[in-house]
């Protein structure tokens, strides 16, 4: 391409996707309620397709991060108790949940990744399909039942979750990517910290809020945030788990 070549950018000029109240609270939720961020400032969510922002969500820091562990660590051991058949019973309700809003997510992310509806309609469609999925997974464990497979010595297989885990997830498929890591770490009893991108942060934000009856909470925290700090909130949950 040569240097003196200009980079022309087509903006969408159709009917506006979102409608009022199709966006979800712009904090970060923590303990089941959304709640403002510690350092009070805010980055802009833009429309791609149009170049408008649409919604300002908080600048996240590791104070954010921390408060969201230590409430994931405190409802652990209700979550983890619970049996396989009563977990992906809740991952169940959270699946009709979305396909009982299945229009608004579609429409939510293709606002905000400035994806084609018929894409964004695959992704949801997967998502739900996601959360079904590990449903089945959670109750269809398979592995040698307990025995004497050397003498006098009784051999247990013992799964037990690993606790609370932090997960950062990319722009591009940001509920799709996120519920490929939320729906297998609910359905093995963990609980978790979600830090999606902070140019696509709509869609989870607002899983967690349509879903926030359906969870206990604490179970499924969202911090949105600025990547360079991404990988020190990484290590903050990691070390706090």
């Amino acid at each position: 391409m040569s240097p003196d070549t200009q980079t022309r950018i087509r903006r969408g000029t159709g009917t506006p996707l979102l409608r009022d109240g199709d966006l979800p609270p712009t904090e970060h939720f923590i303990g089941g309620v959304f709640r403002a961020g510690a350092s009070g400032e805010t980055f802009d969510v833009v429309d791609p397709s149009t170049g408008e922002t649409i919604a300002r969500t908080p600048r996240g820091t590791a104070a954010d991060v921390d408060e969201a562990v230590a409430v994931a660590r405190g409802a652990l051991p209700g979550w983890a108790a619970l049996t396989p058949r009563d977990r992906a019973g809740v991952l169940l309700a959270v699946a009709d949940r979305i396909e009982e809003n299945r229009d608004l997510f579609e429409r939510l992310e293709a606002a905000n990744t400035g994806k084609p509806a018929a894409v964004t309609e695959d992704d949801i469609t997967s998502t739900i399909d996601s959360f079904r999925f590990m449903a089945g997974a959670a109750r269809a464990i398979t592995s040698e039942a307990a025995g004497n497979y050397a003498a006098d010595h009784l051999s247990v297989i013992l799964r037990e979750p690993l606790g609370v885990i932090g997960v950062v997830t990319p722009w591009n498929y940001p509920l799709l990517m996120g519920v490929w890591k939320i729906a297998p770490i609910l359905a093995a009893g963990n609980t978790l910290v979600v830090k999606p991108s902070e140019q696509t942060p709509l869609t989870t934000l607002k899983l967690a809020e349509l879903t926030a009856d359906l969870l206990p909470a604490g179970v499924l925290n969202v911090v949105t945030a600025w990547a360079p700090w991404s990988a020190r909130a990484c290590r903050t949950t990691r070390t706090s788990t």
